[in-house]
């Protein structure tokens, strides 16, 4: 078994953990543990989306998101302003992550300068302001009002499919030679209008795996907070392996965490305690492990729904045994059991347990072993299967 360094969200790197297992106090460590994980887990991120009307601002929602516009919840989709007032959609895998679909600037309603005060400003973490042609003076004023208030913001330009294969119509011109053009024209457009060094993401919401999505998401990577960094990573759709291994480093960090709460279960003497509390955890975690990589139910038939390749050809490549499936006790024992070598420790460790002043330390690390080594396997395989299942998504 091989433990990588846990980085900053290591057990005693977190306020109270050290001090506490230096003490024996492991009800105090277990806590503290239990506190910062429900914290993680309840990290919210609000993404504002704003752009004038027909620009594929909802199409980007829904793309994000993972459904079609015609889906149930989508966000609605139109030439015409279909936004009318700021409309909430949260994301199906964790309703903490919310995309805001904000009426564009400068209409009656959201006159120019009114609109950040109308649209709710304080609450959003970052704007994205999409143009599906060249961007417009109220995108600079909006980006500028935002700048001032010390938010991000990120120029998006939408609809890149459409200007590619209307250029293929009329040039031999490469693909290339017209993403430079259009980005070129984009940032000449917006240093024009006042703007120093602007960024701009092309994109095509049909085909998140191509241009630049990927980069929008390593840019917020580095400009986000850590907490809320992660929280997004989460919901990221599955566009290359890049993503998939950065989703895997940072669960793996949860192991760590997870089992020490484990082994501080296993230092109080009461039979099958720590077994118990051991399934209790792992359930949970596993759980956000598969959703993080998108192998549910759900995830997987909205995304056979996106690609045409249907649900049980996604599923036929996946070997994992608790992706696609409601992971419940009675499965995950039985997942448990497979594991030969882990799940013989569990009955060492009830019994080491017992034995006066040196069985309960050997027991935590019994209990440590244990439940760092079962989340490993199944956090790997999860990975490899993610993998497996965006190769077939994108034959």
């Amino acid at each position: 078994m091989s433990m990588e360094d846990p980085d900053d969200s290591c057990p005693e790197q977190i306020p109270g953990i050290k001090e506490a297992l230096k003490n024996n106090d492991t009800a105090g460590a277990a806590k503290r543990i239990k506190e910062y994980l429900e914290k993680q887990t309840n990290v919210s991120l609000n993404i504002a989306i704003t752009g004038e009307s027909g620009a594929g601002k909802s199409t980007f929602i829904n793309a994000f998101r993972g459904i079609k516009n015609r889906d149930e919840g989508a966000a609605p989709t139109g030439v015409t302003e279909t936004t009318s007032e700021v409309t909430p959609y949260p994301h199906p895998d964790n309703p903490n992550v919310t995309l805001w679909d904000l009426p564009g600037i400068g209409t009656k309603d959201f006159p120019a300068r009114k609109y950040l005060k109308l649209v709710g400003f304080d609450k959003y973490d970052f704007f994205l302001i999409i143009s599906d042609t060249r961007f417009r003076e109220n995108d600079v004023k909006l980006a500028q009002k935002i700048k001032k208030m010390k938010k991000n913001f990120y120029f998006v330009r939408s609809k890149i499919d459409n200007d590619i294969r209307a250029e293929e119509s009329v040039s031999d011109s490469s693909k290339e030679k017209t993403l430079t053009k259009i980005r070129d024209d984009c940032v000449q457009r917006l240093k024009d209008l006042g703007i120093e060094s602007p960024r701009v993401f092309l994109m095509s919401s049909f085909q998140l795996h191509k241009y630049d999505f990927s980069l929008l998401q390593e840019t917020l990577e580095t400009e986000l907070p850590k907490d809320k960094r992660d929280t997004l990573l989460y919901v990221m759709p599955n566009v290359n392996p890049d993503v998939i291994s950065k989703k895997k480093k940072a669960l793996k960090v949860h192991l760590y965490l997870l089992a020490t709460l484990s082994a501080a279960a296993a230092a109080v003497p009461v039979p099958g305690l720590s077994v118990a509390v051991d399934v209790a955890v792992l359930i949970g975690a596993v759980t956000h492990f598969v959703h993080a990589f998108g192998l549910d139910v759900q995830s997987l038939k909205r995304l056979a729904i996106r690609t045409a390749v249907s649900y049980t050809e996604l599923r036929d490549v996946i070997i994992s045994p608790v992706a696609a499936k409601e992971i419940t006790k009675e499965l995950f024992l039985k997942v448990f059991a497979q594991l030969g070598g882990a799940a013989g420790l569990i009955g060492a460790e009830e019994v080491s347990r017992f034995i006066p002043i040196v069985g309960i330390p050997v027991a935590m690390s019994l209990s440590f072993v244990t439940t760092y080594r079962v989340l490993n396997f199944i956090l790997n395989q999860l990975a490899e299967d993610a993998q497996k299942v965006l190769n077939k998504a994108l034959v």
